[in-house]
């Protein structure tokens, strides 16, 4: 079993040492990327990613900064470097070096940049969002770019697995860079929900927090079959058996 999450646009300032960093997974197409990336203009960047002046400058020079080589392993584990809601949750900070262990075989992190992120791969700071439309030789969009080998190496990790399931615990911007059809094994779809002005309603943070939480709780766990997660209460929410089904799952409160 394995959980997909996804990265947040904020990104901590401060290192964690704790554990050994490994290289990307896909070091020749971050650098295919970032080196497109580096040829844009201000201009240009403001405009592909819709952001301020501000973020224009800063990554802008993140990217004239980006080691395309990764030879110095410079950055920060993937683990500790994102600071968003779901990271909020998922409290990686005080992760023991046997939960850090089992997140390694059992989480991957997606990212627009680096495609698929282990827990201990090493990320250096950057802004790429997986719904930015940035064309890359053929491809037009970073879907088109990421699809077959995403999901290739999701179905290499779970050769591994007893029960080949793939929780996933992302957005629909980022979760639609895996073709989930082409998954061997099932995909399990995870939401929560909360009883708002008589319906379900998806509250943002409070979801995206949960989401965090629930790859905590299959990592302190370590959960390796898809029924246990039914297990999981946090702040109220809990599995909701008369919304789910056998593949999509409701925790609500």
């Amino acid at each position: 079993m394995i959980a997909i999450l996804s990265p947040s646009k904020t990104l901590r300032d401060t290192s964690i040492p704790k554990e050994d960093k490994t290289l990307p997974l896909f070091p020749e197409e971050t650098a295919q990327l970032m080196t497109k990336l580096k040829s844009l203009s201000k201009p240009k960047i403001k405009k592909l990613m819709s952001i301020s002046d501000n973020l224009t400058k800063l990554n802008y020079q993140r990217y004239k900064d980006f080691d395309t080589k990764f030879e110095t392993k410079k950055g920060e584990p993937a683990i500790y470097s994102f600071l968003g809601d779901v990271f909020q949750g998922l409290e990686a900070e005080d992760f023991s070096k046997t939960d850090l262990d089992f997140a390694e075989s059992h989480l991957y992190i997606l990212s627009g940049l680096y495609g698929l992120l282990k827990p201990s791969t090493v990320i250096q700071p950057y802004r790429l969002e997986m719904g930015t439309k940035l064309k890359s030789g053929r491809k037009n969009n970073l879907y088109e770019f990421w699809n077959e080998k995403l999901t290739k190496e999701i179905n290499e990790s779970l050769a591994n697995h007893k029960d080949k399931t793939l929780v996933n615990l992302a957005s629909n911007e980022y979760s639609k860079a895996i073709h989930f059809n082409n998954i061997d094994g099932n995909v399990l779809e995870i939401n929560f929900k909360e009883w708002r002005d008589e319906q379900w309603k998806f509250i943002s943070f409070n979801a995206k927090k949960a989401r965090g939480m629930m790859a905590k709780y299959m990592i302190k766990n370590q959960l390796t079959e898809r029924q246990d997660l039914k297990g999981f209460d946090y702040d109220g929410y809990a599995f909701n058996e008369d919304l789910s089904s056998a593949w999509e799952w409701y925790f609500t409160r």
